[in-house]
């Protein structure tokens, strides 16, 4: 630089008026750095959405989806499928459910949701005994462990709650077991997968980062948020920050409790094992990990437990619905304001009963509504995580 400032000073020495002041105003262009800006690529959301009675797949803007929030409808239409093309669904027996989910501001999709309407039968209560299985799943440090739970815990429940027919194991005590074997068991062969994935031939569900890098997969892991629902019961089991909100009559009773490292008996229990919680943008287990139960994350292991807390509820008359969501809702929604929104979209609008019930076909799309216009209100209000949003109809 020093060299070209003498150089510009001899060469306005040698020049005159105007000339000099040409050559420094072409001077100090050639010196000035160049911007060079490149075309802005507009950012694209994926919502997936999914009804007992449809699934769809709605790929919108951010900012659409923003906007939707105060009443507008996103311009892109949706592909509709019908759910009698899925084997196994038997459109008679299905439960009214709607699905919202989006990546929102994360660069990756890292949720997971299942489900399985009459994933079960209970041999000896007839059609009375179907149970339907739901759950979110919030993975971290990759998709791949969310994806693996979406796939095959439900089987594993209901493998265990066949051996749990057969032993005759009833109550609570019984889906606290079924629940726990179940999460285990899927923790197990998530570990063992990642050590074996580079001996092995499997490839990852979906899209994942971790094959472009290291195979030992030890830092991933997910958080999972699991209802069964049967005739009488709701079962819910919840390892990690996603939560499980019920609204009977009006009001909204959580049925989970978020594992965060900084909640007493969780603080507890890692300081035991020799861990400890660092507070570095929050609570986190060893400063890292912002909950402190998940499903995988080996390396954090055993301050990170696998061990489901389970809640069995009666069910009642004046239960409306069930929310099942990622911490990418809760962080920013109170579970007050997500019943009241989830109502209004399922009474109609209105935020009061409606004097005369939703047609069939309407009551599936009030769902899916509630569960849309839940993420959107996460969009809306700062949500810089994946939001998924899972709603299910009682009455």
């Amino acid at each position: 630089m020093a060299e070209i400032c003498c150089g510009v000073m001899a060469e306005n020495e040698a020049s005159g008026g105007e000339s000099r002041r040409r050559t420094t105003r072409r001077r100090r262009m050639e010196l000035r750095r160049v911007r060079i800006d490149q075309p802005r690529e507009q950012k694209r959301r994926r919502f997936e959405m999914s009804s007992s009675s449809r699934d769809l797949d709605l790929d919108i803007d951010l900012d659409s989806a923003v906007e939707a929030c105060g009443g507008g409808e996103a311009a892109a239409k949706p592909s509709i499928l019908s759910s009698s093309s899925q084997p196994g669904w038997e459109s008679e027996s299905l439960p009214k459910f709607g699905i919202a989910s989006v990546c929102g501001r994360r660069r990756d999709m890292e949720d997971a949701v299942a489900i399985q309407p009459s994933f079960f039968r209970r041999e000896r209560y007839g059609d009375g005994g179907l149970l339907h299985y739901y759950g979110v799943y919030d993975g971290h440090g990759c998709s791949h462990v969310a994806t693996k739970c979406k796939e095959r815990l439900h089987d594993m429940v209901r493998e265990e709650l066949a051996g749990a027919e057969e032993i005759g194991a009833i109550g609570g005590e019984r889906w606290r077991w079924v629940m726990e074997q179940s999460f285990n068991r899927m923790d197990g062969e998530v570990i063992a997968w990642s050590e074996n994935f580079a001996d092995d031939d499997n490839t990852i569900s979906g899209n994942c980062r971790c094959e472009l890098r290291t195979p030992e997969c030890d830092a991933v892991g997910t958080t999972a948020v699991v209802a069964v629902v049967t005739p009488d019961e709701i079962i819910v089991a919840n390892c990690g920050d996603s939560r499980a909100v019920l609204c009977r009559n009006g009001a909204a009773v959580p049925l989970s409790t978020d594992h965060k490292p900084d909640r007493p008996d969780e603080l507890s229990r890692i300081q035991s094992a020799g861990g400890r919680v660092i507070y570095w943008e929050g609570a986190r287990v060893l400063g890292v990990l912002a909950m402190s139960r998940a499903i995988g994350d080996n390396y954090l292991k055993p301050y990170v437990s696998c061990v489901p807390e389970v809640s069995v509820t009666e069910r009642g008359g004046g239960d409306e619905f069930l929310i099942l969501a990622s911490d990418g809702l809760w962080d920013v929604v109170s579970n007050a304001t997500a019943c009241g929104v989830a109502r209004m979209c399922l009474k109609g609008g209105g935020g009061a009963a409606s004097p005369h019930p939703l047609p069939e076909e309407n009551s599936d799309k009030a769902c899916r509504d509630a569960s849309l216009m839940l993420t959107k209100l996460a969009l809306a209000r700062g949500s810089a995580d994946n939001v998924s949003v899972v709603v299910i109809d009682l009455t």
